[in-house]
């Protein structure tokens, strides 16, 4: 559903107990961007600013499946405060920079729905420093591939969603590339719905989907990993620190996951500076096609509701459709 008007009144009291210091709230802008949570800059009356994430159903353009809310499965919609605390308290355990926490609020003190107020980024999202300045840009893109290594390197015990597998949770799946699985069939479903180009290659790509699947060999390493990681979900501090935000969905997992989806989202020589070595190419190859698929998918789903840019998220469709399409064996 489209979100509703926020005003400063209801997030006033909020900000004064986040910032304090005798300051008073004095403009709320909404950014663009987000999907499932309503982002909000609150500027107070001495300029200090902060950001305000707020969760709850009116701020989420995505119309509701069977799967929201199940933990169990990897690829579930994350949206929530604690999705957002675990993966905060995972990264920060890691030694890496996040957002610094002024307030949460679980227990609708201050608004009527979930709420935390993080600090704001001055330096904006790395995407729009690169485009502006890419030599500016380069120590942040060193940081993130430096950052991306330490979560590269960590181990857990089991693969899942963060906040389920530190809570003592475990996945309903046998394995990672079987997870996988489960979601790719689950958007080929979707898009199959959608549109006659991935109905009339169901088959054939269903099949190149299991021959993927069937290729991969056992592995029980599993890494954390952020899984949409664009240089829109990575922000630069006042010292040229990359800070990932949209962390809700953080998992452990394959790290083959991450890195199909950097090299979609960076070209050649951006993902270069981001790029490591011993990567399985079977696990890559099942990974490029499932997240065609679910690039597909999921926009076309959020065309069902009232998602205000519809020709840019048509945009995505329709791209990765022709990819996934690609990948399909010739009949």
């Amino acid at each position: 559903m489209a979100p509703k008007q926020v005003t400063r009144n209801q997030l006033a009291g909020a900000a004064r107990a986040a910032l304090g210091g005798g300051r008073r709230l004095e403009a709320i802008e909404r950014l663009t961007g987000g999907t499932r949570k309503g982002v909000y800059r609150l500027t107070m009356d001495d300029s200090t600013t902060a950001i305000a994430y707020l969760w709850e159903d009116s701020e989420n353009y995505w119309p509701t499946t069977e799967h929201d809310g199940d933990l169990a499965d990897p690829f579930s919609p994350g949206f929530g405060l604690d999705l957002f605390e675990a993966a905060h308290a995972r990264l920060e355990a890691l030694g890496l920079r996040v957002l610094e926490i002024h307030l949460v609020d679980r227990d609708r003190t201050h608004y009527p729905a979930d709420l935390a107020i993080v600090e704001d980024m001055p330096g904006g999202a790395l995407m729009d420093l690169r485009n502006r300045d890419p030599h500016a840009a380069a120590p942040t893109m060193t940081r993130l591939a430096e950052s991306l290594a330490v979560m590269r390197g960590h181990r857990a015990p089991s693969f899942g969603k963060v906040a389920l597998i530190d809570g003592g949770g475990t996945s309903r799946y046998a394995s990672c590339e079987r997870a996988a699985l489960a979601f790719a069939l689950r958007c080929l479903a979707e898009a199959t719905a959608r549109d006659h180009r991935i109905a009339d290659a169901r088959d054939q790509l269903e099949e190149r989907l299991r021959q993927l699947t069937a290729a991969v060999r056992p592995r029980a390493e599993y890494s954390v990993v952020h899984g949409e990681l664009g240089p829109d979900h990575v922000m630069v501090d006042r010292n040229g620190h990359p800070v990932m935000i949209d962390i809700e969905d953080l998992m452990y997992f394959d790290v083959e996951w991450e890195h199909v989806f950097l090299r979609l989202r960076h070209t050649d020589s951006q993902y270069q500076q981001l790029a490591a070595d011993g990567l399985d190419e079977d696990r890559l190859a099942l990974y490029k096609l499932t997240q065609h698929l679910s690039l597909t998918a999921g926009p076309l789903r959020l065309l069902d509701g009232d998602f205000p840019d519809r020709e840019f998220m048509r945009g995505i469709a329709e791209h990765h459709l022709n990819e996934a399409l690609a990948m399909a064996p010739a009949t």
